[in-house]
């Protein structure tokens, strides 16, 4: 799996639940709740302050370990 912008959160997090932590360390607390699982990267990010490229270059790093 490669994570890109468009790619659901809840989706990511189901296939590769290690991401959760980094999810978290930029503020995305609420993981468990609905909206946020059913939420882009991209839209998360926006929501939070983040970049998401640089966010989605993190999660496939971890992913592709």
């Amino acid at each position: 799996m490669t994570v890109e912008k468009t790619s659901i959160i809840g989706d990511v997090l189901d296939a590769h639940p290690e991401t959760a932590a980094l999810f978290m360390s930029i503020g995305m607390h609420c993981l468990g709740c609905p909206a946020s699982r059913g939420e882009s990267v991209e839209d998360a990010c926006m929501v939070h302050g983040v970049n998401p490229d640089e966010l989605i270059a993190e999660i496939n790093k971890i992913i592709n370990k």
